[in-house]
């Protein structure tokens, strides 16, 4: 029997000496495959870059886990708590793993083996094993993988303290909602920041790490409940609250408001889209969408609402002119018509509208049900709401409701003011354009809408679309010839012109009246649009040098120097057309526009900054009685701020009395352009005050004519005057600064000579002037002839020569 024992001891020893010895070949096999636990020091998780308006309203955010990285020191106790209590009761006193849990797992796991149930295997995992586990293994549920998980808690353990391991794990667990990270999942869930959460909304947040989908708020809201109170009885337990509070946090509703990724401000979607164009250039992908950028945009909130609005209006109002061109859709009335509508996708972004179904058609009046709404968690609302169609209610449309409609066509309607339950048809315009406002002194972008609707199309007709800008394009030219020795009193001929093409074809020229007008001054030339005499002042001058002077203006990059190019045939954007004009507002300082102020890196650091400007002196720590800093403006000057003072008070008078009269009611300083291009295909308004530039651009995304009479000053000088009104309402009318040296003398705006008085007060520069004699270019060489009177629209009759040499080139 002793022998035996003996044996059997000795075996048992034997046994057990090879477990160890297989023990440790196993676990030396799993620590050499271990990960890197050390790389914790240095990790940055991808952190959600956040994009805000000029006043600090939120735009837009990008990421593709949506993380705010928060610092442990600034994250609520009550957070801690709550996680603790849920997670890893004892997690400030074990060394990364937890023995009793561990034991308890198994055990668990065993007996669910033989009971055949099956399923992934119970865990025991402290907080520290969860971060070893996110951050350096994978998910899969096996023993090596949990074996692994508890070697590396114990180093992580032995590495890092609490704080940091707890401030890994908080910024790093999936919250549900694409919430990484405690601080990302208290603004998706309840729009608020971590110290504003109630006790409900933090025992609620710290219920979801066990699985987010098992406790969603919409789809399974009673055990989201049920775990919830759970966290708050253990917090209870734990003694981080009373049990009189944790009853009082039971009786919370769940109230999740889930946040929309991507823009926050549908007015806003084209220029926070251009930003991001811009930060996926500039940084790449990865940085965009994980480097926790902080911008600081130019927007303005306000002036984008107005921005948006005016050019809503205009566009919709050119397009009931063109009349009803139809239904959105039809559908069978049969079984619930709610839900057939609520399939057809509104545009987001046009809120003032919805979709509504003809329920009863009579002669001139329908009944219509309304598309339902959206609930919080995406789903339709059970409700259905009708209301009234009347015909007269929708006074763009002659026709009688029931000769364009039937039962089941789907409608845009909007409310009728003063009307309730009753609305009128809408209908989403043909027509396109974009409307940019920019500070002139700088080149910031205030506001910018790249067309109707963002939802519709994303195409940003901005700073994406290549149009001709027709006269507008002018002031560029005369800029140039005012640059290089000509005044605004300068005569050009407007006489018939013939241009031999390259390829042996002739193109002759015409005003938009398809009349010539004589002798011309440069301000009547630019006020009135004169076609022909832009092209005669362009030859005189030389076309190379306007190309010359496009590129330093940036409205083309290499403008190909032909005659037809001074009428702005050549293609540009809106954002570069109001970038130019803006260079002219303010003296002609160079102006690149932007629309990012400052970028921060996820440290806080200033990684881009747009103002470029030199002030030495703003870096002083202290005052010790110096004088205030002085900004250098390094920015390259275009042309002379006498040509630009020169230029702007010819345009002043396009409004006062040239084609772009219509923003006259503004009664301020206005100066701007006008362009209407061939077949008016484009329209434009381009134009200034001391405060803002703008660029209005219309036309149709496949360039065909608008029709009759669709000129600049009448469609694009509309919506320039709508906004400025709103934009300018308080602000009282500032004037022009005019250079100093410059002298003014009264001249006939006709002949370019000086008067007695009266006529147009211009501005010279020093050495220059009117004079008695006035020369009219493209006559012929060194021809001169005195000029008396105003010159007649129409009398100057092209078919008699003026000169030797017939005035043509």
């Amino acid at each position: 029997m002793l022998r035996l024992l003996g044996w059997m001891f000795g075996f048992a020893v034997f046994c057990a000496f090879g477990l160890i010895v297989v023990g440790v070949v196993y676990l030396q096999n799993l620590t050499n495959d271990l990960p890197d636990y050390t790389i914790l020091k240095d990790y940055q998780p991808p952190v959600t870059t956040r994009v805000h308006a000029a006043d600090g309203t939120l735009l837009a955010e990008y990421a593709r886990e949506r993380r705010l990285f928060q610092p442990i020191e600034t994250i609520p106790p009550l957070v801690i708590q709550a996680f603790i209590s849920a997670e890893d009761k004892d997690f400030y006193y074990h060394n990364g793993i937890a023995l009793d849990g561990i034991i308890r797992a198994m055990r668990d796991n065993i007996m669910a083996k033989v009971d055949g149930a099956g399923g992934p295997l119970v865990g025991a995992s402290t907080i520290t094993q969860q971060v070893a586990k996110n951050f350096l293994l994978t998910t899969e549920q096996t023993w090596d993988r949990k074996i692994k998980e508890a070697i590396l808690a114990v180093r992580i353990e032995s590495t890092f303290s609490k704080d940091k391991i707890l401030e890994l794990y908080l910024n790093e667990i999936f919250l549900g909602l694409n919430s990484y990270g405690v601080a990302a999942a208290a603004l998706n869930y309840f729009d608020k920041a971590l110290y504003d959460l109630k006790l409900s909304e933090v025992a609620y947040l710290a219920a979801l790490p066990k699985g987010p989908n098992n406790y969603h708020p919409f789809r399974r809201p009673k055990q989201a409940i049920e775990r919830r109170n759970w966290v708050l009885d253990r917090m209870a337990e734990n003694g981080y609250i009373t049990a009189a509070e944790a009853a009082e946090a039971k009786k919370d509703p769940l109230d999740v408001v889930p946040r929309a990724s991507g823009s926050q401000v549908y007015s806003a979607e084209y220029f926070t889209e251009e930003v991001r164009r811009q930060l996926a250039s500039m940084y790449g992908e990865e940085q965009l969408y994980g480097g926790g950028l902080s911008v600081r945009t130019t927007l303005v909130p306000k002036l984008q609402e107005y921005a948006r609005k005016s050019l809503m209006d205009g566009l919709v109002g050119f397009d009931h002119l063109k009349g009803f061109r139809g239904p959105v859709a039809s559908i069978d009335l049969e079984g619930d018509w709610g839900a057939d509508v609520y399939k057809i996708t509104p545009l987001r972004d046009v809120p003032e509208w919805q979709l509504a179904v003809v329920l009863e058609l009579g002669d001139n009046q329908a009944s219509i049900g309304l598309r339902p709404g959206t609930n919080i968690d995406g789903g339709m609302l059970p409700d259905r709401v009708t209301g009234e169609l009347a015909g007269p209610d929708t006074k763009w449309i002659s026709k009688k409701l029931s000769s364009i409609l039937k039962v089941g066509d789907v409608v845009y309607v909007s409310p009728v003011e003063g009307k309730p339950g009753s609305y009128k048809i809408e209908q989403v315009p043909e027509i396109e354009g974009a409307l940019v406002a920019m500070d002139p002194r700088t080149g910031r972008v205030l506001a910018m809408v790249g067309g109707f609707s963002f939802a519709e199309s994303e195409f940003n007709r901005a700073t994406q679309a290549l149009r001709q800008p027709g006269s507008s394009f002018k002031p560029i030219v005369y800029s140039a010839a005012l640059d290089n020795g000509y005044t605004p009193s300068s005569v050009v001929l407007d006489a018939p012109v013939e241009v031999v093409n390259g390829d042996g074809t002739i193109w002759r020229p015409e005003n938009y009246a398809q009349r010539f007008y004589g002798p011309q001054t440069l301000r009547r030339g630019i006020e009135n649009s004169r076609n022909v005499m832009t092209v005669r002042l362009a030859k005189d001058i030389g076309m190379p040098l306007i190309a010359e002077y496009a590129r330093r203006f940036g409205v083309y990059d290499n403008l190909t120097p032909v005659l037809a190019m001074a009428l702005g045939a050549g293609e540009t954007t809106d954002l570069r057309m109001t970038a130019a004009y803006a260079t002219i507002a303010n003296g002609g300082r160079k102006i690149v526009p932007s629309l990012i102020d400052r970028i921060q890196d996820r440290y806080g650091k200033t990684v881009y900054r747009h103002d470029q400007r030199i002030c030495e002196g703003c870096v002083a720590t202290s005052w010790a009685g110096q004088a205030e800093p002085q900004i250098t403006d390094n920015r390259e000057q275009v042309i002379d701020p006498m040509t630009a003072y020169q230029i702007t008070s010819m345009m002043e008078g396009v409004v006062q009395r040239g084609t772009g009269t219509y923003a006259k009611r503004l009664n301020r300083p206005v100066a701007g352009k006008t362009g209407t291009t061939n077949d008016y295909k484009d329209a434009w308004f381009v134009g200034f005050t001391p405060e803002l530039a703008v660029g209005v651009y219309m036309g149709y995304d496949r360039p065909r004519s608008m029709g009759g009479a669709s000129t600049g000053g009448e469609v694009a000088t509309p919506i320039f005057t709508s906004f400025m009104d709103k934009a300018l309402k308080g602000t009282p009318p500032t004037p022009f600064n005019e250079p100093p040296g410059m002298h003014e003398v009264w001249i006939d705006e006709a002949t370019g000579v000086q008067s007695g008085g009266g006529g147009v007060l211009e501005a010279f520069k020093p050495g220059t002037g009117p004079n008695l004699q006035t020369s009219v270019i493209g006559l012929g060489m060194d021809y001169s002839q005195q000029v008396t009177g105003e010159a007649q629209p129409g009398a100057f009759d092209p078919n008699q020569p003026v000169a030797q040499g017939g005035g043509m080139f």
